[in-house]
C-alpha cells in the first residue's frame, strides 16, 4: 500500500515516466501500471495446492461426513477416527493427522450446509421495560444435609431489567416447591412484574404442552397467577426455548459456581436459605456485563414500578388424601410417614410443605418432622401422628415404653388391662434384668403395649419385644414365680402354697 502511493506520489509532483518511476523504486513497470491505475493493489492470488496423496481420499471422507448426517450427535466421526479407517480399511498409511483433519474441518459445514442443516438464526438482542418481565428457573444443586449427600433444587427468579435475583434451596421441585420460592421472590422484591414471568415447560405450572404457544395448565397454579395478578409465558421446548430466557440460565450456573462451591454443608434446608438470603443482598453491589450502574442501583428504579403485592396471601401447602395401608403408613411423594394405627384402611389429610409435613388444621410445632425428599430409605418414622393400636383395651393408648429399672431394682409392673397392680411392691431377693430389643422395620407401624401383657393384639404386628433374664442361682422362695393369670393355674397355686404352710385340707 505504501509503495502504490509512493509512486502515485511521484508521477503526480515530477510528472515522471513509467521507466523513470520503475528505475527510482525498483519495480516492474507493470507494477507501476497497476499503481497508477488504481490506489488499492490487486488481491493476492492464492495458488491452488495439489495433495496427491489426499485425493483419492477425499471421496471416502465425504460419504462418511454424509453418513454423519443421520447420526446421533455422540457418534459421529471425529478426524481421528476416519484417520484410523482410512489406514484399517483401505491401507492408506502415507496420510497424515494434519491434512485429514484440515480437510475435514473444512468440509463437514460445507456438507451440512449442502443438506439444509446448520443454518445460521439471527438473534435479537431482547430489551425489557422496568418492572414488566421477570423470569424463572430451576437447577440441580448437590448438598451435604446433615452428613448425608442430597441432590436438591435451586429456585432461581431474576427480574429482566435490573437483573436482580431471589435464589432458594428446596428438596424437591414439586408445586409446592414452585409457589413457595415465587411467594418469598415477591416478599424480597415486594411486588410482581406488571407484564408476565417466562418459565419452561415444567410440570407444577403445566400439564400439557399444545402446538405452538398453548398450554394447558395446572387449576392451581392458574389460581395463583390470578390471585397476584401477572401472566406467563412459555418457552419453546428444548434449547431454542432456552435462549427465550437466556437471563436466568445464565444466573442460575453463575450463582452457583461462585456461592455453592464446595458443597455447602448444612444440618436444614432452612439455615442454607437464610444463607442464600444474605447472598442476595451482597450481590446488589455487583455489575452486569459492561453496565454502568450496578444491580441494587436498577432495582431501585425498578421497585416502585412493580404491581404491589395483595393483601391476602395463599398458602402454598399440598394437601393429600392418601390412603393408610396396613403397615399404618401413608405414602406421599415416594416417601413413607407413620400414622396411628386405628386409621388403617381409611384415608389420612396431610398438608405438606416443601420442607415438613404437619396434619391438617394442625399448627406447626416444633416437633413437626421434616420433609422427605427421593431417597434409598423405605420409610420415615415420624411423631407428627401419635402411635395408637387397634385395640385400646389391650394396647392403651399413649402410654409410653417403661424404661430399664436401675441396677437392684425392678421395673414396675402393670396387670393385662394396664393398670397398675395394687399391694405389690418391694425388692425381689434376685433382682431381675429387662432388656428391651428394637424390631421395627420398615413395615411395622409404631404400637403401644404392656410388657407384661401375656398376650398381645392381632390386628397389628409387635413392634417391640421385651424379655427378662434371671442370674444363674438357685431361686429363693421370695423369688419364686407368681402364679399365671389363667384361673386354674392360679388356684393350683394357692392350694400348694397352703400346704407348705400347713394350713388348708389335704388332697
Amino acid at each position: 500500500m505504501e509503495l502504490y502511493e509512493a509512486i502515485r506520489r511521484d508521477a503526480r509532483r515530477e510528472d515522471l515516466s513509467i521507466r523513470a518511476l520503475s528505475e527510482r523504486h525498483g519495480v516492474h513497470r507493470r507494477t507501476v501500471r497497476a499503481a497508477l491505475a488504481s490506489a488499492v493493489p490487486a488481491p493476492r492470488k492464492v495458488p491452488v495446492r495439489v495433495a496427491p496423496k489426499l485425493e483419492p481420499a477425499k471421496p471416502l471422507i465425504d460419504a462418511m461426513l454424509i453418513e454423519d448426517l443421520t447420526a446421533w450427535r455422540k457418534q459421529q466421526h471425529t478426524a481421528r477416527r476416519v484417520l484410523a479407517r482410512l489406514v484399517d480399511e483401505h491401507g492408506m498409511d502415507e496420510l497424515t493427522y494434519s491434512a485429514v483433519r484440515d480437510y475435514v474441518a473444512k468440509r463437514r459445514p460445507q456438507i451440512r450446509a449442502e443438506a439444509g442443516l446448520d443454518v445460521e438464526a439471527a438473534f435479537v438482542p431482547q430489551t425489557h421495560a422496568p418492572g414488566a418481565e421477570a423470569e424463572v428457573d430451576f437447577g440441580d444443586v448437590w448438598v451435604r444435609l446433615d452428613g448425608e449427600l442430597t441432590k436438591c433444587a435451586l429456585f432461581t427468579l431474576r427480574l429482566s431489567y435490573s437483573g436482580k435475583a431471589v435464589h432458594r434451596v428446596f428438596a424437591s421441585q414439586g408445586q409446592e416447591a414452585f409457589i413457595e420460592g415465587h411467594l418469598e421472590a415477591f416478599r424480597v422484591l415486594g411486588g410482581t412484574p406488571v407484564d408476565k414471568i417466562r418459565y419452561d415447560n415444567l410440570k407444577s405450572a403445566v400439564t400439557r404442552v399444545m402446538f405452538g404457544r398453548n398450554r394447558t395448565e395446572s387449576d392451581r397454579w392458574v389460581a395463583f397467577r390470578s390471585h397476584y395478578g401477572f401472566d406467563s409465558f412459555y418457552c419453546r421446548p428444548g434449547i431454542d426455548g432456552a435462549h427465550e430466557k437466556g437471563g436466568v440460565e445464565g444466573e442460575v450456573g453463575r450463582f452457583r459456581r461462585n456461592h455453592l462451591v464446595p458443597m455447602p454443608d448444612v444440618a436444614t434446608l432452612a439455615k442454607l436459605n437464610a444463607r442464600l438470603e444474605q447472598i442476595d443482598a451482597a450481590e446488589d453491589r455487583r455489575r452486569i456485563d459492561n453496565r454502568t450502574l450496578t444491580v441494587g442501583h436498577d432495582f431501585a428504579l425498578e421497585q416502585p414500578l412493580l404491581r404491589p403485592l395483595p393483601v391476602e396471601g395463599i398458602d402454598p401447602g399440598l394437601t393429600l388424601t392418601p390412603r393408610v395401608d396396613r403397615y399404618a403408613r401413608v405414602t406421599v411423594r415416594m416417601a413413607h410417614y407413620s400414622v396411628p394405627a386405628r386409621l388403617i384402611g381409611g384415608s389420612r389429610s396431610p398438608c405438606g410443605r416443601p420442607s415438613w409435613w404437619c396434619s391438617t388444621g394442625a399448627p406447626r410445632s416444633p416437633g413437626t418432622p421434616a420433609r422427605s425428599a427421593k431417597a434409598p430409605r423405605p420409610c420415615c418414622w415420624t411423631t407428627t401422628w401419635r402411635s395408637s393400636p387397634a385395640n385400646p383395651e389391650r394396647c392403651p393408648e399413649r402410654r409410653p415404653w417403661p424404661r430399664p429399672a436401675p441396677p437392684g431394682r425392678s421395673p414396675r409392673r402393670t396387670t393385662r388391662s394396664g393398670r397398675w397392680p395394687a399391694g405389690r411392691t418391694g425388692t425381689p431377693a434376685a433382682p431381675r434384668r429387662w432388656s428391651r430389643s428394637s424390631s421395627c422395620t420398615a413395615t411395622s407401624p409404631t404400637v403401644t403395649s404392656s410388657p407384661a401383657s401375656p398376650r398381645r393384639s392381632r390386628s397389628v404386628r409387635r413392634a417391640r419385644t421385651w424379655s427378662r433374664s434371671r442370674p444363674a442361682r438357685p431361686l429363693s422362695c421370695a423369688a419364686r414365680p407368681r402364679p399365671s393369670a389363667h384361673p386354674r393355674a392360679r388356684s393350683t397355686w394357692s392350694r400348694r402354697s397352703s400346704q407348705r404352710a400347713g394350713t388348708g385340707s389335704r388332697a
